[in-house]
This record gives C-alpha cells, structure tokens and sequence, in this order.
C-alpha cells in the first residue's frame, strides 16, 4: 500500500508540473511547488516544450507591478485570485493556477503576443502581496482596486487608467504599427494615384 500511494504521489506532482509548464511557469517556480528533483523537471521540460528551461532569476522587485500597464493587469490577475480564494473552494498553487487562467482568457492578446503578466510573474506577485510588500487600494476616481505599494501614503490614490501617464502606450511595438499603418496608408494612396 505504502509504494502504491507515492505512485500516486508522483504521478500528481507530474500533473501539476505539466500543468505549470504549459501555463509557462520557470523552472525556478517548479521546484519550489513541487516534490519532483530538478533534473526530472528539466527533462519534463525538454519534453514538452522541445527546449530546456529558461536560466536566469526569478523577478526580485516589486517595482515592475506599479508601473503603468504591468499595474493593470496585475491588478485584474489579484482581483481574480482574491475572488477564488473568497468564494470558490481553491487555494495555494491551484488559485494561482486557475486565476491565471482566467486571466489570460480575459487578457486576449493576438497569438503572437505574450500576455503582460506571465506565469511566474503571477505566483511572485501572490507572494508580494502575502508578505504585504503590494496591497490592492481602491481609487479615488473609480473605486476600482488596485495594487500599490503597502509602504506608500495611498490616501488619493489614483489608478493607472484614471491618471494615465503621458508616455502610456508608447511602446516600441506601437511605434511599429504606427509605421506600418502609414507605410499602408502611402502605398493605397499611390495605388489610386496611378488609378486615377
């Protein structure tokens, strides 16, 4: 019975790394979730995704959520989460898991984008707000919840979409598009030209 139940052990610890894996988690958060060896994961890893696991750290500072859209998203993502862990029967690894799911269903972004608040991203910001370094705030404009910083004066506070910083949304990629919307633009006006 004993070697029966860490069959089962095993087999759901290697359920719940493929389900991480395919949702993009980092070696780094699978190993801390998991009872699996290092190298098990790695070549669960290789398995799946074809290629070995990403090498670096794991985001250390909870700056990166306060910044203008990160702060969005990462406030839709807690939200979510707060919500499963008040009214629905999850905790731990698995409300983090569901509500990044849900997340990502809300988050659309076209196939060839990556989603602003990856996976491992969102089990760090779990933790940020388990330690209290990050609180969500209701907006003074809105009401809506935010996260901020638990170690700021966040009286006034006002959100990132009632208060949009000025270089909001002026990224490299929508400089791209906007270049290649003219370049568009240019092209249909010389084809009518020659029309014409």
């Amino acid at each position: 019975m004993m070697a029966n139940k860490s069959v089962v052990s095993d087999a759901e610890q290697i359920q719940l790394s493929i389900k991480l894996i395919n949702l993009g988690a980092r070696l780094q958060l699978l190993e801390s979730q998991t009872t699996l060896s290092r190298e098990r994961l790695i070549k669960l890893y290789k398995e799946l995704k074809g290629v070995s696991p990403p090498k670096g750290m794991l985001p250390f500072s909870s700056d990166w959520f306060l910044t203008w859209q990160p702060n969005i998203h990462s406030s839709i993502f807690m939200s979510i989460y707060n919500f499963l862990l008040e009214y629905a029967d999850v905790k731990g690894i698995e409300a983090i898991m569901t509500a990044y799911k849900i997340y990502l269903h809300q988050a659309k972004t076209d196939a060839d984008s990556e989603p602003v608040l990856s996976m491992t991203r969102a089990w760090t910001l779990v933790r940020f707000v388990e330690v209290k370094l990050l609180k969500m705030h209701s907006c003074a404009c809105c009401q809506g919840r935010f996260l901020v910083s638990s170690y700021d004066l966040n009286q006034d506070y006002r959100c990132n979409l009632c208060h949009i910083p000025s270089r909001a949304g002026k990224t490299k990629k929508a400089k791209e598009m906007a270049e290649l919307k003219l370049a568009t633009q240019l092209q249909n006006e010389q084809l009518l030209a020659k029309q014409a």
